[in-house]
């Protein structure tokens, strides 16, 4: 089967998750900017959550303009990694009523982590079904940056029960990694 229907289904689970997050903000209690700065952290938090889940939409978007045809196996490894993404606005209310404590910190890095390697096993599956020499299998290579993303998570989430800041920093230091969609596949969707 080919990929639209996945893709549409994806697209419409990332809308609603993205939904979810800014409906769960809370507006500040007055009305100047004093009263925002109380809430800061946790918008600062919802931007880093925004950016988080765009990148994984954004990566899953080229990742399946160069795929050709996709299973059920691929449908039900793209399934998991929505799972985990639905999630982000469950961690970032926890973050909210908790404060960027050590376990809410951590939890929102284990949730970060498993999504990434959910990304990872969605990856490889497509590649499993399209071949070793499929245009996504040679555009992502070794897949460094994703390796080196769930170093970090991992890295994060015990952080986090040191220091829930050096956490924070790692999870802003991945995201950085991945504003740029990769550009080995990049170059394959304009083809």
């Amino acid at each position: 089967m080919n990929t639209g229907r996945l893709e549409a289904f994806t697209d419409g689970v990332v809308a609603i998750i993205i939904t979810i997050m800014v409906l769960e903000i809370h507006v500040p209690q007055g009305s100047d900017l004093r009263a925002l700065k109380a809430d800061l952290p946790v918008l600062l938090a919802y931007v880093l959550s925004y950016v988080n889940v765009g990148i994984f939409w954004n990566n899953h978007h080229h990742m399946l303009h160069v795929t050709e045809r996709v299973n059920g196996r691929v449908l039900w490894a793209n399934l998991v990694l929505l799972f985990w993404l639905s999630l982000v606005p469950f961690v970032i209310r926890w973050i909210d009523e908790a404060g960027f404590a050590a376990a809410p910190t951590a939890a929102y890095g284990v949730v970060l982590a498993c999504a990434a390697l959910s990304y990872t096993n969605l990856q490889a599956q497509i590649i499993a079904l399209n071949g070793r020499d499929s245009r996504l299998a040679v555009a992502t290579g070794g897949d460094f940056k994703g390796k080196l993303s769930i170093a970090l998570y991992l890295a994060a989430i015990a952080l986090a029960f040191l220091e829930p800041w050096v956490a924070i920093a790692l999870y802003v230091a991945v995201a950085l990694v991945w504003l740029v969609p990769d550009t080995r596949i990049e170059s394959l969707v304009r083809k």
